[in-house]
């Protein structure tokens, strides 16, 4: 008998990929995911010959050699995602839908897979991985008003923030367990209205956002800033969506966050500017555990002896005024 695999990135946009995907095609499938820069997930994966596998939010560059080992099993892989792929293998079981745009997120890839049957969740999502625009413009079919699209937006941050941390006991829920939350609501405005976990989530956010936007930037120009957060849980939760946050009240500029690591170093989130939505990618990936997209992106570890040359680097690309 035939195994299913649900393997998903545990923030806003690999939650609600999914939560669409099973609303419109349910299935009892193993989940598998972790917190938000725990994208190496396929090599969690034991499947077998006729088993199927459907991957969301991952990028496929980190999850290449699991993917074609999986493949080669004789396993069927179903892939979303919005990320620089790499090189995409060539095989009869993969079945691809990439899109790299700055203006796509895997919520509305599979919003596209399912003709829309799903659309208020890719709204929450793209809200949620900072596509405001993106959401705006696709929730014009629903007809909401300015304070539904409010609710909307606040359950995307929210879920997406909980995303956010070095290990999952920095985190409000396992991202499997958030999913198997979410997914108890075919309605948005039911689980905002009806849901405990969405008030934990939005009190620890505005908790977390107020301590972050207390702190100053330990470089600002006009044309981008850094940001320093300590070594704390409520730094890690927070680290991206304050990213997400300073990109919105700053388009012009570029934004670089960086949290202290309880063993050393630090994890680092960079936004490109609201304006251009490009070059966060280019930045991210030339250190050896960055990538990610072109107007969002990340490393894992930042050594300390390489924060200079990442903040020169920051500036030069940038802009250095």
């Amino acid at each position: 008998m035939a195994q299913y695999f649900d393997v998903f990135n545990g923030d806003a946009d690999g939650i609600c990929a999914l939560h669409q995907l099973r609303l419109a095609q349910p299935l009892d499938a193993t989940l598998i995911s972790g917190v938000k820069r725990d994208i190496a997930l396929l090599a969690r994966v034991r499947a077998a010959a006729g088993d199927e596998i459907t991957v969301l939010d991952i990028a496929m560059s980190k999850n290449r050699t699991a993917l074609v080992a999986l493949l080669e099993a004789g396993a069927h892989v179903r892939y979303f995602d919005h990320h620089i792929p790499g090189d995409i293998p060539r095989h009869p079981h993969l079945d691809a839908h990439i899109d790299t745009d700055a203006n796509v997120c895997t919520s509305l890839l599979v919003n596209r897979y399912l003709g829309g049957s799903q659309l208020v969740w890719a709204v929450v999502a793209a809200f949620g991985d900072n596509m405001a625009g993106a959401a705006r413009a696709a929730a014009a079919a629903l007809n909401l008003s300015e304070a539904q699209l409010d609710e909307l937006r606040s359950l995307g941050e929210c879920i997406n923030y909980n995303g956010y941390g070095d290990a999952l006991a920095d985190l409000f829920y396992a991202p499997v367990a958030l999913y198997r939350i979410v997914h108890g609501y075919a309605d948005p405005f039911e689980l905002i209205h009806a849901e405990p976990a969405y008030r934990v989530l939005r009190d620890g956010y505005a908790e977390d956002m107020a301590r972050a936007q207390a702190l100053a930037p330990i470089q600002e120009r006009s044309s981008g800033a850094v940001y320093l957060l300590p070594d704390a849980a409520w730094s890690r939760r927070v680290s991206g969506v304050f990213g997400n946050r300073l990109a919105t009240d700053h388009p012009e500029r570029a934004h670089a966050v960086l949290t202290h690591k309880p063993g050393g170093g630090y994890v680092v989130s960079v936004r490109s500017p609201q304006a251009t939505r490009t070059g966060a990618d280019v930045l991210c990936s030339g250190f050896a555990t960055g990538g990610g997209r072109r107007a969002a992106a990340g490393i894992n570890h930042l050594p300390e002896a390489e924060l200079d040359e990442f903040v020169r680097r920051f500036y030069k690309l940038f802009g250095n005024n």
